[in-house]
């Protein structure tokens, strides 16, 4: 089971900051560090400073870590054109020297469209499926070719489908509960199927969904990685829990179950569980930021068991 890090930025971080968690996840030995995709805060927070952007904060942590994966839960489609996304993901990649990973997802937050002018437009799932055609074929265009895409939102013509990435293959990530169009489009185009905030039951049951999925298409299930996406509030007692759920604005029994809170014992047992419905993989979604020794914590306690 692979433990990464993922963070939401909109509620407010500097690039310091993330810098700082970037590099505990590299030195406590997790798999990778994510982010959000948001211009936005959401909740009762107050967002300050406001938002940085999920591509320019890879590309400094790109520079700045050596090991760990990188990439976005999710990019959002709405927010960049395909071919600039393809550009800058690739440039990215060759920055890290091929340790990023694309998690593209249509969009969905009306308010943050508005707050900062970019179109929200009604028909965002046929968008993300010609998006994914088109950044994944740029990438795959053998060099001195050219790559050209007419659909219905988008058209490219003649395109010299450069920059390549460092990889021969950036993995694509696509995620989410839709139980018809999200699973086929998984099966066409994703490495990994991530399931955000879902209980063990839903999981099984979309996992289930992905899978039958690919067998239609022709499709080896098992060839794509299968994830969760929960929060994590662990503490070496009940007090620490109740603390770091108080800092979040959460409570314990509800991240208990929702997500990954308690002792270390008892996230080990869920993660478990997780494991046992075919999930390889988990984001812990950290929401304090500022609490890098609940991320020794995890690394000492939870991750060394389950390695």
């Amino acid at each position: 089971m692979d433990l990464r890090i993922f963070t939401e930025p909109q509620q407010g971080a500097t690039y310091d900051t993330l810098l700082s968690v970037a590099k505990a996840t590299e030195d406590l030995g997790f798999d990778a560090f994510f982010r959000s995709d948001h211009y936005l805060k959401m909740g009762g927070v107050d967002g300050l400073p406001g938002p940085t952007d999920a591509w320019i904060t890879l590309a400094g942590l790109a520079r700045e870590t050596s090991r760990i994966r990188l990439g976005t839960l999710m990019t959002a489609g709405t927010f960049r054109l395909p071919g600039v996304l393809a550009i800058q993901v690739a440039q990215v990649d060759q920055m890290s020297g091929g340790r990023v990973e694309l998690g593209l997802g249509a969009g969905w937050f009306e308010d943050e469209h508005k707050a900062y002018g970019i179109p929200f437009p009604k028909e965002k799932f046929a968008r993300l499926e010609e998006q994914l055609e088109i950044v994944t074929g740029l990438w795959e265009t053998e060099a001195g070719a050219t790559f050209s895409f007419h659909g219905t939102y988008y058209d490219l013509t003649d395109s010299p489908a450069l920059p390549k990435p460092a990889q021969a293959r950036i993995p694509v990530l696509i995620g989410g509960h839709g139980a018809t169009r999200t699973p086929r489009l998984a099966a066409r185009h994703a490495d990994e199927f991530n399931m955000p905030f879902a209980s063990i039951e839903d999981s099984e049951r979309q996992f289930g969904r992905v899978r039958a999925a690919a067998a239609q298409a022709g499709r080896d299930a098992d060839a794509l990685t299968y994830s969760n996406a929960l929060v994590a509030c662990v503490g070496k007692d009940d007090q620490e829990v109740a603390r770091r759920a108080a800092a979040i604005g959460r409570e314990v029994d509800e991240l208990k179950a929702n997500g990954l809170a308690g002792s270390p014992a008892e996230v080990v047992d869920k993660i478990g569980r997780y494991a046992e419905i075919g999930s390889r993989r988990i984001y812990l979604q950290i929401l304090d930021l500022h609490d890098l020794d609940h991320l020794e914590l995890i690394s000492s306690q939870v991750q060394s068991q389950l390695t």
